[in-house]
């Protein structure tokens, strides 16, 4: 494989399947150990974002339900508890 003139290069289609990457995906390159790696950057910025909305929700429940009856709501028929 080379690079062009332009410093393009094709990634192999089972390395875009195994990734994810479809086109026009935005994808990052990093230095690790003298080598690049290539990862999509919204798979990363979507795990970081994920993670503060997690850190930020965590602990904000106000509902005094048991974990029963919040999944008694989510199925067929469900009734709000007494």
């Amino acid at each position: 494989m080379k690079i062009t003139t332009k410093g393009q290069v094709t990634i192999p289609i089972h390395i875009r399947e195994k990734l994810g990457l479809l086109p026009h995906t935005e994808v990052t390159f990093e230095l690790q150990d003298g080598a690049a790696v290539l990862r999509p950057t919204a798979a990363v910025e979507a795990n970081r974002r994920g993670r503060r909305l997690v850190e930020r929700l965590r602990g904000s429940a106000t509902v005094s339900m048991s974990t029963d009856e919040i999944m008694s709501l989510t199925r067929d028929g469900a009734t709000t508890p007494e």
